[in-house]
């Protein structure tokens, strides 16, 4: 390992102009070090903003085929189905700007829970 002392001869060695050359090339390291770190910070953002989008596309479609099984085909959904249904309309709503299903959501919770009786 080489010690501080160390450096401080070599460089005095080495003399002033060396000196600049090497705080100079420091610096350049440096700055493209930083440039590197915001790019991968980024990237890193963008493929983020990707599985969130991504992950409310998919909740989004459970949603509607909830929606179209118990509000379209059968009339009703029993309490468990509404559970699921609130459940997973909560981590939606909570990826970010969803207006599409605020009435899906509405429709489906005012369904009845349990069949209409026919006469």
């Amino acid at each position: 390992m080489v010690t501080f002392r160390e450096v401080l001869n070599i460089l005095a060695l080495l003399g002033v102009p060396s000196l600049g050359a090497i705080v100079g090339y420091l610096a350049k390291a440096l700055r493209e070090q930083k440039k590197e770190q915001k790019r991968l910070l980024q990237a890193q953002k963008e493929e983020q903003e990707a599985i969130k989008k991504g992950l409310q596309a998919m909740l989004r479609s459970q949603m509607i085929n909830e929606y179209n099984k118990w509000f379209v085909n059968k009339g009703y959904a029993p309490i468990w189905a509404k559970d699921n249904f609130e459940n997973i309309w909560v981590q939606y709503e909570s990826l970010g700007e969803n207006g599409v299903m605020d009435k899906i959501h509405e429709e489906f919770m005012s369904l009845p829970t349990e069949p209409l009786k026919k006469k």
